[in-house]
């Protein structure tokens, strides 16, 4: 028997804390979905509906067909952008919500961008590029502002950006219905729709527009970013502990500025594939809560942006197959909210569980053999 040095016990608990840390990441979120299904179906059992009917036709309504996954990848795509506008800031500690607003603002700078553009037939493809990159300087701008409340006033990041957001939509609003309004448009207030040619196209052999490949190859950079780099390692110490942060001589208020600038980028993206992929023009469609929902799939990921792909895939089979549901089971599309509020309750009360299992506590004595 080999008797284990002194030198190995540190070795050894960091080890464990590393199995630790990795299998609550895993477990906790596992288990809160599981628990949240179990607390849907009793809700359903009330209402007089079957469990197993609902999530048979879920599944099948997201992952049954080549349309269901399609149609699942389609809506999946600007909720991994949101999900990373949300999941970038939380590294560095702070509850960012307004993603919804920085959508907006990116969507409708995208398409007013887009009008004398197309109207002097500048060539489709530099259209779509200006029309991406205004769309997030636009949400990336306006998020920042978050940041550099939340430094220079000490604002609480949380509030701000929830009221940034309703004044996005108030800014959309006042342009949609006013100045840059189509006449056309006379049931439902929207900008020149910007034409086929400036249309952002399919994926090859799909029916899923680019707009979910650029969400993958962003969650895969930020991961690097924020794992691989000297920038992330001090937006994680910053998020950690701001004073000693500061202490250590982090330029604390530039990482926090960046951060949500980064993360308004992110949304300002989903906003103009919004646009350019699905609408065609800038109107109320923009708002549908897709920032909201991010919130949640950030949370269920570990702010983790590769495993906020995933995630995000499997709320978009939620959202696909509300209207399979509503057929079959007589039910509304809001249904679908009630179980996503659920996940989401049952996520938050889930996060006091970390660090609290006694098969996850090392042994205070050491290890022996």
């Amino acid at each position: 028997m080999t008797a284990v040095t002194t030198d190995d016990v540190p070795t050894r608990r960091s080890d464990f804390a590393k199995v630790r840390r990795t299998a609550e990441t895993i477990l906790i979120p596992v288990g809160a979905l599981v628990a949240s299904a179990l607390i849907f179906s009793a809700f359903l059992l009330v209402l007089g509906k079957s469990p197993i009917v609902y999530f048979e036709l879920l599944w099948r309504g997201g992952f049954g067909t080549a349309f269901s996954i399609q149609n699942t990848l389609q809506r999946s795509a600007p909720l991994i952008l949101t999900g990373l506008a949300f999941a970038i800031p939380a590294q560095i500690g702070l509850v960012m919500i307004g993603a919804e607003g920085a959508l907006v603002l990116g969507g409708f700078g995208a398409a007013a961008i887009a009008i004398p553009l197309v109207s002097a037939g500048i060539w489709p493809p530099l259209t779509m590029l200006l029309m991406a990159l205004f769309a997030m300087m636009a949400g990336g701008a306006w998020i920042a502002i978050v940041g550099w409340l939340r430094h220079a006033r000490g604002v609480n990041e949380t509030i701000s950006s929830l009221l940034m957001t309703y004044i996005a939509i108030a800014i959309m609003n006042f342009f949609v219905e006013g100045m840059l309004r189509d006449p056309a448009s006379q049931n439902k207030p929207s900008t020149m729709p910007i034409g086929s040619d400036y249309m952002v196209g399919d994926i090859p052999g799909t029916a899923v527009h680019w707009g979910l490949g650029a969400g993958i190859v962003l969650a895969i950079a930020l991961q690097i970013l924020m794992g691989r780099t000297t920038f992330g390692f001090a937006a994680r110490v910053t998020g950690g502990n701001p004073r000693a942060a500061l202490a250590q001589g982090l330029p604390v208020g530039t990482l926090m500025v960046t951060c949500t600038a980064i993360a308004g980028a992110c949304a300002g993206l989903a906003g103009y594939y919004e646009v350019g992929a699905v609408h065609g023009q800038a109107n109320a469609s923009l708002v549908a809560g897709y920032g909201f929902t991010g919130i949640l799939i950030s949370f269920l990921a570990r702010h983790n942006p590769v495993v906020i792909v995933p995630v995000a895939i499997m709320f978009g089979a939620i959202a696909a197959s509300g209207g399979l549901i509503q057929r079959r089971m007589d039910m509304p599309d809001a249904t679908a909210l009630v179980l996503q509020g659920i996940i989401f309750v049952v996520l938050l009360a889930s996060d006091t569980l970390y660090g609290r299992f006694a098969i996850f506590q090392s042994r205070s004595g050491g290890d022996r053999t």
